[in-house]
């Protein structure tokens, strides 16, 4: 739709060539960052009403989350490559989640003899996996201070060339 340019042109994000305007490579990467900021923060809808049906509740949440997921992230990049068992926890928050939302609608909608999880009682189970995620990997993280957080994976990260060379010559000898 638009003609994009290879050279930056300075930093800005139009440029004219040849007489026309141009979009330059920095302004597709706005768009590609600020699109997946709009996706996680759209993604988090239902996990939002998991835990409450206020509308501006949701609503403050998702507005938070566009506006603070990029320096979060920048703030707490060191500590989440310490945090190796975080991948586990949302995996269990989110079935968590699910199985709350599953129930709500069973309660809602078939029969209220489904049980209905009450938003305190899902605030504690959630706070309660994030403590106990954070606990066990700084305690991993100290008997195994090389590990490192992998995102998506649960596997054990392989060792390092210098960590192989260094067991290599202590069998060695």
């Amino acid at each position: 739709v638009l003609p994009v340019t290879e050279d930056f042109h300075g930093g800005r994000l139009l440029a004219r060539e040849d007489g026309r305007r141009v979009v330059t490579p920095l302004l597709i990467v706005f768009i590609a960052i600020g699109s997946t900021d709009l996706l996680f923060a759209l993604d988090s809808i239902p996990a939002v009403f998991g835990v409450t049906h206020e509308p501006f509740l949701v609503f403050a949440c998702n507005a938070f989350a566009l506006l603070g997921l990029r320096a979060l992230f920048f703030l707490i990049e060191g500590l989440l490559e310490r945090l190796v068992y975080l991948s586990i926890g949302l995996s269990v928050i989110l079935a968590f989640i699910g199985v709350k939302l599953v129930l709500l609608f069973l309660h809602e909608d078939v029969s209220h003899a489904f049980p209905e999880i009450p938003t305190p009682l899902s605030l504690v189970v959630i706070l309660g996996i994030l403590v106990i995620t954070t606990i066990a990997s700084f305690m991993r993280v100290r008997t195994h201070p090389d590990e490192k957080a992998h995102a998506g994976t649960l596997r054990k990260p392989k060792l390092q060339p210098k960590d192989s060379m260094k067991k290599e010559t202590s069998s060695d000898s």
